[in-house]
């Protein structure tokens, strides 16, 4: 007998579990329902489509109703919500959304896909019309028509999360003034503060303004706009609001169900992703997951897991012994013509978690610098102190980001060291990389620490030291220092004239050399520590302690490059 599977949702999970099933099972009996029109769409491209970077809104669609039935004989059925699912007699309760009407449908089992609703706070005015949320096509048709109609001069995204920051970039590229209020200190919380405020500086150097530490409180009428009110006071005045505080699962269908969940509304599954009720198994943004690297419960909404979880559903429905390992966490996205990217864990995570850990900065190029076009990419590594493990790492730059942070996704992975990360054999061509690549510096860096051969300071250790016994020593040449600065009281001697000089030093005192990206520093700490002075390493240099200075007082240093 033919077994029959309905799916809840389509998209990410729904649609991918569809797809496995008959391609494992020909004979297969499956049933997709969808609440919307759409049974499969980019959502990860929707902003840039109100950007006008995507042209066309066919491009959107992964595949269409007809194609994706006609290909996998599939019975789908759009514009079809589940209201109720009876587990002990094993149907669902399914509502024709354009009719009203009720019907049943049986299942042997039954996958759920239903993802996640943005958060729509209950804030006064916040039903105006020209505010909105970024969910799918419809939405996405909305706000282009309203932006294509009105053409407005001036917006305001709530959320500086990754949907938040995408549509500041697109609304920016329309030639909208376009304000991001974040009740964070910080925009993309996946990032360490010392690494975001690179992106802080980058997103005012292109037009954004940032209200970081406020949040709104609410929406007033004002003419044909909006005033948003801020927690601060402030209110800023503009033609339309973009809500991208963040998602909450939609688990309302499971909840009634008996399915269990956690605090914050997940749908608590096992690693073949069964829930704890028999033959249903659930995906996607709506799951409580497991963290890779420490196996505790995170709830992370991204595509690519939800594709990976609706394949490994789709294999345990059918009988096979499928699991899902957990989550990285992997993330990367473009901010104009930066990319930033983070995987495993940050540094927040982990003393949140009490997990011991060391850090290292590093300045690499994306290639050769002697071939065009090398941009320089600021890469953190969080690794563990006893045996090097990676744990975490943080990429931002214009070029190679991308191919730098899956290598170290798939590190994190296969549980590398930084030990790995020094004799990996990686590409190299001048246009690509370099003999050394960006991956392969970071586990150098990372491997002299732990093996004693570099001891460094870090940007929030240096306020420890006491300034009568430490001097602080820049070690770049006097005109790099006349054009960039330095960090104050600090001494001047330029890397090339340090040997001569070292007679004059104070064996006494404690020396922090640092340079502009790091080399030139640990060079100067290898020359004084074997000559007998005790001497650290800035890790980082100097570009990373500007962009926090900055980022402390409240400014952002203007046509910042990394």
């Amino acid at each position: 007998m033919a077994n029959k599977i309905v799916i809840v949702g389509g998209v990410a999970g729904g649609a991918t579990a569809a797809a496995r099933i008959r391609r494992l099972d020909e004979k297969a009996e499956i049933v997709l329902l969808e609440r919307g029109e759409y049974i499969s769409f980019a959502n990860c491209g929707l902003p840039y489509y109100i950007g006008g970077i995507i042209e066309k809104r066919d491009s959107l669609l992964v595949t269409t109703l007809e194609d994706f039935s006609g290909r996998y004989n599939i019975d789908i059925r759009n514009f079809s919500e589940v209201t109720a699912i009876d587990t002990e007699k094993k149907e669902v309760v399914i509502k024709k959304v354009q009719s009203g009407e009720l019907y049943r449908e049986s299942y042997d089992k039954l996958i759920l896909s239903p993802g996640a609703d943005p958060i729509k706070p209950s804030l006064p005015g916040i039903e105006l019309p020209n505010i909105f949320s970024l969910r799918n096509i419809p939405d996405t048709d909305r706000i282009k028509e309203f932006v294509d109609s009105t053409k407005p001069t001036a917006a305001v995204v709530v959320g500086g999360g990754f949907i938040g920051l995408e549509m500041a970039d697109n609304l920016v590229h329309r030639g909208v003034k376009t304000t991001v209020v974040e009740m964070l200190d910080q925009v993309m919380a996946p990032l360490d503060i010392e690494m975001v405020s690179m992106v802080h500086s980058y997103l005012q150097n292109n037009g954004v303004v940032l209200e970081l530490g406020n949040s709104v409180t609410s929406f007033e009428k004002g003419g044909s706009g909006i005033k948003v009110v801020t927690s601060s006071g402030k209110i800023i005045e503009c033609d339309l609001v973009i809500l991208a505080i963040g998602v909450k699962p939609e688990s309302a269908l499971a909840e009634s169900a008996g399915l269990e969940l956690n605090a914050r509304g997940g749908v608590k599954v096992n690693e073949a992703l069964q829930s704890t009720v028999e033959d249903i198994f659930v995906v996607g943004d709506v799951i409580e997951s497991r963290n890779f690297l420490t196996d505790q419960p995170i709830m992370v909404p991204l595509a690519g897991p939800a594709n990976k979880q609706g394949r490994i559903a789709a294999d345990n429905a059918l009988g096979r012994n499928s699991t899902y390992g957990g989550i990285l966490g992997t993330s990367i996205l473009k901010l104009f013509d930066l990319t930033v990217a983070s995987t495993g864990m940050n540094e927040k995570m982990l003393k949140q978690k009490e997990i011991a850990y060391l850090k290292s900065y590093t300045h690499s190029f994306s290639h050769a610098t002697y071939y065009p076009g090398a941009e320089r990419m600021a890469f953190k590594l969080l690794f563990d102190p006893e045996n090097g493990r990676i744990l975490g790492a943080q990429i931002i730059g214009k070029e190679g980001v991308d191919k730098r942070i899956d290598v170290m996704a798939t590190a994190l992975y296969a549980g590398l060291t930084v030990f790995d990360l020094e004799k990996l054999e990686l590409a190299y061509a001048p246009p690509y990389s370099s003999a050394k690549d960006p991956v392969n510096v970071a586990g150098y860096v990372a491997a002299n620490i732990l093996k004693g051969d570099l001891k460094t300071v870090n940007w929030d250790e240096l306020p420890d030291f006491d300034q009568e016994k430490t001097v602080l020593l820049d070690v770049r040449t006097g005109p790099e220092i006349k054009l960039n600065g330095s960090i104050p009281r600090a001494v001047n001697i330029p890397i090339d004239d340090l040997r001569a000089k070292a007679d004059k030093l104070d064996k006494e005192k404690t020396y922090v050399v640092f340079c502009a990206i790091g080399l030139r520093g640990y060079i100067g700490y290898r020359i004084l520590s074997q000559l007998g002075f005790n001497a650290l390493s800035f890790s980082g240099g100097y570009e990373l302690y500007r962009f926090i200075a900055a980022d402390k007082r409240g400014e952002f240093i203007k046509a910042a490059v990394l």
